[in-house]
């Protein structure tokens, strides 16, 4: 547990202070979010996500004491560890809005550390096997089979949002094979049957709902195409600079949902308008640009792809989250990372940041 003196000289100062700014300017949203009929500028919500932070933040601090190339050989276990962890939820809860995916009344959502247990596995795969030595697509068999454990078990657990995003942090990392183009056609042609099946067999009729009613949202405004509906009028009413903080017509008298947690950056774009919406989203772009600069940079293999597998994590749920609220894909229940309620995704979170400055201030130590 000793901490080289020359990892603390190294620490990325830089790093934690994009995180910083992200998380406080994510407060301040959740403070308008929940602040409607409220005395105070505060609510139960906002204090639990004010606690949730305490405990990331010491969990951060925790992870990076550690030197992630221990974590290596305690990848594999881990990996196992939270599989078991995820199919909890579908022996032991009941259903919540229609999906098994929680624990303890709805206090912990497993899946969240599922996500960084897969990056850690595929991370100690690609250690073994580098991406550049993979030339045929029978060679992604055995990192295949590890990314669709985990996205069949929260499948079942009626979660597809979650499922989708725990497939594209894993597919995040093929980018780096050299598999030909031709073998990547017939897979995607491949992909394309499974989906066109899964569409019609795994899907439930509210899950199809949702897809059609991206697609048309006018097709059922006051019930299934509300969300959609609602949050384009709160994005398009905050025009270049916003109505202002906590005044936000959309926000305030609560028409849009889940305000707190998916559609979290519709309160921003509606109170701090297109300017502040852009601010925002420039901060993560240098985040997800500086993840990448520490992979490059990083002392070996293994936290090469920590960190790129940590870029994933933060990249797919935010561009999908943005995507959901500006009407560009459909709504599915993905939180905005470092912004939306939510005390599992606040804590995975806070040990993925972790994982990319412990792999950051470690990549002069030898």
């Amino acid at each position: 547990m000793r901490i080289d003196r020359r990892s603390i000289q190294n620490f990325d100062w830089v790093l934690l202070a994009l995180v910083s700014l992200l998380v406080a300017l994510g407060l301040l949203n959740l403070m308008s979010a929940t602040h409607s009929g409220l005395e105070a500028g505060s609510s139960d919500i906002f204090r639990r996500q004010v606690l949730a932070l305490g405990v990331a933040s010491l969990a951060m601090l925790g992870v990076c004491v550690i030197d992630y190339r221990r974590l290596a050989r305690l990848a594999m276990p881990i990996y196992v560890a939270s599989l078991g962890f995820v199919l909890l939820p579908i022996l032991m809860s009941p259903a919540t809005r229609g999906a098994q995916a929680w624990l303890f009344d709805g206090r912990v959502q497993p899946s969240e550390f599922a996500k960084l247990a897969l990056v850690l596995a595929l991370a100690r795969y690609f250690q073994r096997n580098p991406p550049t030595e993979i030339t045929r697509i029978t060679q992604l068999g055995a990192p295949l089979a590890i990314i669709a454990l985990p996205v069949g078990i929260i499948a079942l657990q009626n979660d597809i949002g979650v499922a989708l995003l725990t497939l594209l942090i894993g597919v995040t990392f093929l980018p780096f094979v050299r598999i030909p183009w031709p073998a990547w056609a017939g897979l995607g042609a491949a992909g394309l049957a499974g989906l066109a099946a899964f569409w019609s067999y795994g899907l439930k009729d509210y899950q199809r709902t949702r897809i059609l009613d991206f697609l048309d949202p006018a097709r059922d405004p006051l019930s299934s195409g509300y969300q959609a509906m609602q949050s384009r009028i709160a994005v398009g009413s905050g025009g270049l600079f916003g109505t202002g903080w906590m005044e936000g017509s959309q926000t305030q008298l609560r028409f849009l949902p889940t305000q707190h947690t998916d559609f979290v950056f519709s309160v921003l774009a509606e109170e701090w308008g297109f300017a502040g919406s852009a601010v925002v989203l420039s901060l993560y772009l240098v985040l997800l640009l500086w993840g990448l600069w520490v992979a490059r940079n990083a002392k070996d293999a293994f936290g090469a792809m920590v960190a790129v597998g940590v870029v994933g994590i933060l990249f797919w749920p935010a561009t999908i989250n943005v995507a959901m609220v500006l009407g560009l894909a459909p709504v599915i229940g993905v939180p905005l990372p470092l912004f939306s309620y939510g005390g599992s995704a606040l804590l995975a979170a806070g040990i993925a940041i972790g994982l990319l400055l412990n792999v950051s201030m470690r990549r002069y130590v030898f």
